[in-house]
């Protein structure tokens, strides 16, 4: 049994620790400071254009869902992103097989996971969100309902990816190749620049203060057919959480889904953490996991808070993100690393 006074004296302390900002303790971000300037944020060099589409939106009062959806259409539809939509590489298979999810500022979201032959899958992730009592969709049923709503059937394996995949065919083990989209080119070119494809992450905070994401993808190149990542996976690939904020992540997607790590980044945003110590953290956790494994992979982490605050964190080298608001439209940062 715990005394009155003893309790009091517990209960006082706790009040003085949230006061003063003690990550110990669940804290709620207060967005008061919040100016009513948008802001939007993506993953990647490509993320510049994708940021540019959605900052039209944001920039006119639109709503911060409308806003993440247009933006990341571009590398959606984008032939030369090898990663995003059409133009992806393929599965081990040759067939291309997209992976998106989107969030609103309400909590609602949409998911679909294994599609085929739609170039836009985010959107048909918001039709889910908006048209179903589901969350997710997947492979030949998520193509039927795509087909009910009016999209498109298309071919989405290009001949430049269907050529890389026939010379992988040539050596390859049918065993997914981890960020073999980072070696097709030059070993010298690194990640981050304009030979890096990976998928992308959105996160905006649209005039009303409003925040909402998206994420969508092809996949890790070659990949069993069926194998799904963390991109639509709410609380792995992406997590918004009105009250506090928003997160997205990129690179190997299982390391993200065993530690579902952007529900984890803004959880710990809710504790005082700030957007890049949060990312940091989450990478520190499946650093500490697996060691080993984690020397050679690549996730990165990218987090905004209420106040329009962001940040990022990567276990390699090479991560880099796009900021946009009224100040400048073509920020590209390098995020910090462990390695």
């Amino acid at each position: 049994m715990i005394s009155r006074r003893k309790f009091l004296a517990v209960g006082s302390l706790a009040g003085a620790s949230v006061l003063s900002g003690n990550k110990s303790l669940g804290m709620t971000v207060d967005d008061s400071f919040f100016t009513g300037s948008p802001i939007v944020i993506s993953t990647w060099d490509f993320g510049i254009a994708a940021n540019a589409a959605a900052w039209q939106i944001l920039k006119n009062k639109g709503r911060a869902l409308d806003a993440v959806e247009t933006g990341v259409h571009v590398p959606e539809a984008d032939p030369n992103n090898q990663s995003v939509g059409y133009g992806g590489l393929p599965d081990r298979d040759g067939r291309v097989t997209l992976d998106a999810c989107i969030m609103d500022e309400f909590g609602n979201c949409g998911s679909v996971a294994a599609l085929e032959h739609i170039i836009h899958p985010i959107s048909v992730a918001r039709k889910v969100m908006e048209k179903t009592p589901h969350v997710m969709l997947v492979g030949s049923g998520a193509l039927q309902f795509a087909l009910d709503q009016g999209f498109k059937k298309e071919n989405l394996l290009t001949p430049a990816s269907e050529r890389a995949w026939k010379e992988w065919l040539k050596t390859a083990k049918y065993n997914p190749e981890i960020n073999v989209e980072n070696r097709l080119f030059s070993p010298a070119k690194l990640p981050g620049n304009q030979f890096n494809h990976d998928t992308i992450g959105m996160l905006a905070l649209d005039a009303a203060g409003n925040m909402s994401g998206a994420c969508t993808t092809s996949g890790m190149a070659y990949k069993m057919h069926g194998r799904v990542g963390d991109s639509p996976i709410i609380g792995a690939g992406l997590y918004v959480d009105n009250e506090i904020g928003g997160a997205t992540s990129t690179g190997v997607g299982e390391e993200v889904i065993r530690n579902v790590g952007s529900f984890l980044v803004v959880e710990l945003m809710r504790q005082g953490y700030s957007p890049e110590e949060a990312c940091k953290e989450a990478v520190m956790r499946i650093i500490r996991k697996k060691p080993e494994t984690a020397k050679q992979i690549q996730v990165g982490f990218l987090a905004l808070n209420k106040k329009g605050q962001f940040g990022g964190y990567a276990i390699q080298r090479g991560f880099s993100f796009a900021v946009c608001n009224q100040n400048d439209q073509n920020q590209l940062i390098k995020s910090p690393s462990y390695y």
